[in-house]
Order: structure tokens, then sequence, then C-alpha cells
């Protein structure tokens, strides 16, 4: 593996992006009725899974800082992200009378907050909505009328700063004919704020929040070797990765202190700066591999992302002409002093992805078996996200299914 350079990239950029209202801190919770409070809310309903919903030290402390801006729960949301749990979360928001959502838990229930926020904006029925859906795969975000989300994330993905939401129909719920999968995004879809309070993130089983932190520290890795990286994103993503790499290392040692988590939480809330803008993301070619793998497969996103990982950023940084920005990515995780900079970002990522005790092999997890890689590596090829791929890369199939069978 050789250093690869960005001396060939283009410097021109433009950068557009609205973030959240941040709020950091141990105990911040407490202050989540003054941040409603500031946003001009009056009244919020809390959307979580029912295990959130049923956990004293998760929703007691939301319900205690919303205080009498609290409207209600409601802790429907599953991992599938169903349009039709949204629904519902409609009716519920209309029955309380809340012009506020509090997403509380990891990004699925983010996304079904963000469904109820449109489907409350436009006020469609559920057969127009799920023929919509059935359609195109997608729902219309209106320009205005969305009601404004605070999210509280309880795990490490990193997808609270975001405008994009994915959603699922089942033809069990009467909306839709077959099972779909589809997403949609707009501006107004990023939350109002979004408040991290380790305390709360340490409340979380260690199984979800490894899975979880492998997603989130994935985001920066690819946010400094994306086509569309600019220098903010490469500044956040630096910084980023470095206090990922501190938090999860201590992590990965056993440390559970506040210090450990608000140190991991620092470098999430970094790598997400900027990467969801409007008409782009620099998720990139490990996004795409995880999204290949879950195709047809149960592999959560997190795990898929720690077995492939090392064999994507071995891969790019084997090509000739690929500008895989080996040695920032060598600087952020601490390993630039080492000769081979690529080999020694491979071994770093492969190091954080064992300490957090991740599958390091596809035979180990829920996923295809080689039989099926020829028709993985043509879904990876086709994602969306490979249009970020470092400059440089054009990948064949047959190049895709090597990675996936050193990753088996």
């Amino acid at each position: 593996m050789t250093p690869s350079s960005s001396s060939d990239r283009d410097r021109s950029f433009r950068f557009e992006y609205e973030p959240s209202t941040i709020r950091f801190g141990a105990g911040c919770v407490d202050d989540l009725a003054a941040e409603l409070e500031a946003q001009g809310l009056e009244r919020a309903l809390v959307v979580c899974g029912s295990t959130v919903g049923e956990t004293p030290t998760v929703i007691e402390p939301v319900k205690s800082g919303l205080g009498d801006r609290l409207a209600g729960v409601f802790d429907e949301t599953t991992p599938e992200k169903r349009l039709e749990t949204a629904l519902e979360g409609r009716d519920r928001l209309e029955d309380v009378d809340a012009d506020a959502l509090v997403s509380l838990g990891g990004g699925s229930s983010l996304d079904v907050a963000k469904v109820i926020s449109v489907l409350a904006a436009t006020g469609r029925g559920p057969a127009a909505v799920g023929r919509e859906f059935a359609e195109s795969g997608t729902l219309s975000v209106p320009d205005d009328g969305l009601v404004p989300i605070v999210a509280v994330p309880t795990t490490l993905a990193g997808a609270d700063l975001s405008i994009v939401a994915g959603v699922t129909a089942s033809p069990d719920s009467g909306v839709v004919d077959e099972e779909i999968g589809g997403g949609f995004s707009g501006p107004g879809l990023m939350p109002a704020a979004a408040v991290y309070d380790p305390e709360l993130v340490a409340t979380t089983p260690e199984s979800v929040l490894a899975g979880s932190a492998m997603n989130g520290f994935d985001k920066g890795i690819e946010t400094l070797y994306a086509s569309n990286a600019t220098p903010v994103t490469d500044a956040t993503a630096r910084h980023g990765l470095e206090k990922l790499a501190d938090g999860l290392g201590a992590f990965g040692d056993g440390r559970r202190d506040t210090g450990t988590f608000e140190t991991i939480l620092e470098g999430i809330v970094l790598v997400q700066y900027g990467i969801s803008r409007p008409g782009e993301t620099t998720a990139s070619i490990i996004h795409a591999f995880g999204h290949g793998l879950a195709r047809t497969d149960d592999v959560q996103q997190g795990v898929a992302h720690g077995v492939v990982a090392p064999h994507v950023l071995e891969y790019l940084f084997d090509r000739d002409g690929v500008d895989a920005r080996a040695g920032m990515l060598a600087t952020a995780l601490g390993v630039d002093s080492a000769a081979d900079h690529g080999a020694a970002v491979v071994e770093a990522v492969a190091a954080i992805r064992d300490g957090l005790d991740l599958p390091s092999q596809l035979r180990e997890v829920d996923g295809p078996e080689p039989a099926a890689f020829t028709a993985v590596a043509e879904s990876i090829l086709n994602d969306a996200f490979m249009a970020n791929a470092p400059p440089g890369l054009d990948p064949s199939v047959d190049e895709i299914e090597a990675v996936l069978e050193a990753a088996w």
C-alpha cells in the first residue's frame, strides 16, 4: 500500500448546511423543556421503541426534562421503521395536540419521527400515502408545515444531523400490497435540535452500542475520502476520528466512565457535521457494502461495516490512481508515523472493530453465502452512495466480489 495524496483533487467546493442546534453534556436532557422553549415549541410527543419506553433509566430523565411540555409517549417504533407505525404516530400526535416530536433512541425512532412529521404536514390519508409509496418508494416532503423534531440519541450510529430517512411498508398494514422499502429526504427534515447526553447513552446495552459505534466511526472514515469532501468536512471528520479513536479505544479496554462516553459522543457529533446536506452526502463505498449485504439478509449495518471496512480500505489503498487519502486518515487515527499509511490505517480500523468485540468475518454473521456474492456485488455497484467513492475508483463486479471473498 502506498500513501495517497490529495493534490489532484478539485479544490473548488460549495458547502450548504443548516445543522441542528446542539446541546451536549452529562445531564443535558434536563434542559429539554428549555430547548423547546427556545425553539418556540409548547408540547412534545416522545417517539421511541417499546424497550426504551419501558426502561426507566432512559425514559424517565427525558420525561422529567420535558416537564409540563410533555404531551405523551408513543413507544411503538421498530427497527423496520414501518410506514404504518408512522401513520399511528401521526394520529397520536394529533390526539395529544403536540407541536413537536422528541425522537428518543436509535436511528429507527428518528426516521419514524421524520415520517410522522411529513405525514402531519401533508395531512394525506393512509390510502393516498400508501399509493405514493408503492408507486415511487418515497414520500414527497413539503416545503413547510413540518413538525419540528428534537433528536435525543441513545446509540452511536450518527444519524442525528441528517436530512434523510428510511421507511418500509408491509402488506399487513393494508396500505400497500407488497413489502416495500424506500426513503426520502429534504432540508426541512434536519432536526431542530440534537441533545447528546453521555449518561443516557451509557444506559444502552453494550452489544447495541458496539454495532452503532462502528457505523458512526465509518462515517468519519468515508467523509475524508468521499469524492465530495470539502475542507469543512475534512476538519470535522478528522478531529471526530481522533476523538473516536481515543474514546472507542478506551471503551474496548473496558472503560465505561462518563469521560469515555463524552469523548465518543464528541467524535460522533463531529463526524456527522456536514455529511448530510441538500442533494448530497459523504457516505461512500463502505456504506454501499452495508446496503448490499443487508439487501436480502438480516445483517445489522454496524456489524456489516465492521466486517468489510478493513477489506474495503485495503482495496482502495491498493488501487493505482485512487485518492483514498491514506495520509490524512493515518493522521486522524494517530498512525501517521508508520512507513505505510494505508496498511497502518487498515490495522487501526480492524483494532477498533476488534475492541468493540464485533465479528471479523462474513461467515460469522447472518448474511449472504458466497454463492450470492455476484448479486451482492451488483447491488453494491448500483448503490447511490457509490457516486461518492474516492476519485479515480472505477470498480468492477469482479473486484467487489473479491473484497467480499476476502471478508468471508
